[in-house]
């Protein structure tokens, strides 16, 4: 099961709307098959594996890390690929909450004879599966807060420089983050003061993710970087209704109206879009302000800090905005994951507390 959710995760990023699932296939003490959810989210990681397989799947027992779907979509379903196969039995790391499947795709197997094993792995695959369960159970994406910070918490100097805070190995995880991603959000002021591209670069042809940035009055500036590769990446524009979106849609950017309050848009509204137009994992490197704007309204569930050895003082940018907190008691709380070391950096993962 751990080299189906290895497998799984190099679907990371790529599959949505679908789940990035992991399928192995063992017959005789031997592994037959291996698949993954493929880009795009088709093929499936069970008809992946089986393929790869072929005869030697019957009487075999099979891993992955999700519940077989049991609905036909754009392909049939994969319990019903499991049962053509004629498999021994499947192991199930965890149910999917679908509506369309939910328990169905076990009932499916085993009403065919198949066994049927739930529960291997729950936690990891549960981890791996945050942003399509959440899509699913809560109608939001996981969000994951990226700061690359001064050891004092600042992201930029008085005078506004902050290229570069960290070091070029950080960056480059903070690329490989990006790739595990469906989306990448940023704000207006990101965007008007450095004009970045926010796709994965150094990793190959790949899917990159969604570019989506939140702008109450799209004041953003029609010759920024990001609207001139559309056909490569999407521009995906969380907006006020009442805006004017013309100049950008003329470029190829997505207009997605959300309503505002105060000459702010509604970033719960924003996270229910983007949930709705498929994405399950939004990765935010805006700065201070939509930090914490996301933060006020309790949708990061992972921050990612990177951390360097520099001090920039009280008069530079702090990493997060204004939270309007008065008691500690009320400040949003998270528990580290992991800490490690990153070339003259250091890297912190932090999971929202329960």
């Amino acid at each position: 099961m751990r080299m189906a959710l290895t497998l799984g995760r190099r679907g990371m990023g790529l599959t949505w709307p679908n789940p990035a699932v992991g399928c192995v296939i063992v017959n005789g003490g031997r592994i037959v098959g291996r698949g993954w959810t493929a880009a795009g989210g088709r093929p499936h990681a069970e008809v992946a594996a089986l393929a790869q397989a072929g005869g030697a799947a019957k009487g075999a027992t099979v891993y992955v890390t999700l519940e077989p779907c049991a609905h036909t979509g754009q392909t049939p379903p994969c319990a019903h690929a499991l049962i053509t196969a004629q498999t021994a039995r499947v192991v199930i790391a965890s149910r999917d909450p679908d509506p369309r499947v939910d328990g169905r795709g076990i009932a499916m197997l085993r009403a065919a004879g198949v066994a049927v094993d739930i529960g291997v792995c729950r936690d990891e695959a549960e981890r791996d599966h945050a942003g399509f369960l959440r899509k699913i159970s809560h109608g939001l994406p996981y969000i994951t807060l990226k700061l690359a910070t001064t050891v004092d918490g600042r992201i930029a100097t008085r005078t506004g420089d902050s290229q570069w805070i960290t070091g070029p190995i950080a960056r480059r995880a903070v690329h490989a983050l990006r790739a595990r991603h469906d989306a990448v959000m940023v704000g207006a002021g990101t965007v008007r003061a450095d004009d970045p591209q926010l796709t994965v670069r150094g990793m190959g042809r790949r899917r990159q993710p969604v570019r989506v940035v939140v702008s109450h009055a799209l004041n953003l500036p029609v010759n920024a970087g990001m609207f001139a590769s559309t056909a490569q990446a999407p521009v995906w524009l969380c907006h006020d209704p009442t805006a004017t979106t013309t100049a950008f849609t003329d470029m190829g950017a997505v207009s997605v109206p959300c309503a505002s309050a105060n000459d702010q848009v509604d970033l719960r509204l924003v996270a229910s879009a983007l949930a709705e137009k498929g994405i399950t994992r939004v990765f935010c490197e805006g700065g201070g302000a939509l930090a914490g704007s996301l933060l006020q309204a309790g949708l990061v569930n992972r921050l990612e800090v990177f951390q360097a050895g520099k001090a920039i003082g009280g008069d530079g940018t702090p990493a997060v905005g204004a939270l309007n907190i008065d008691g500690l008691a009320d400040a949003p709380r998270f528990t580290c994951a992991a800490h490690q070391r990153i070339g003259p950096d250091v890297w912190t993962s932090w999971d929202i507390s329960s």
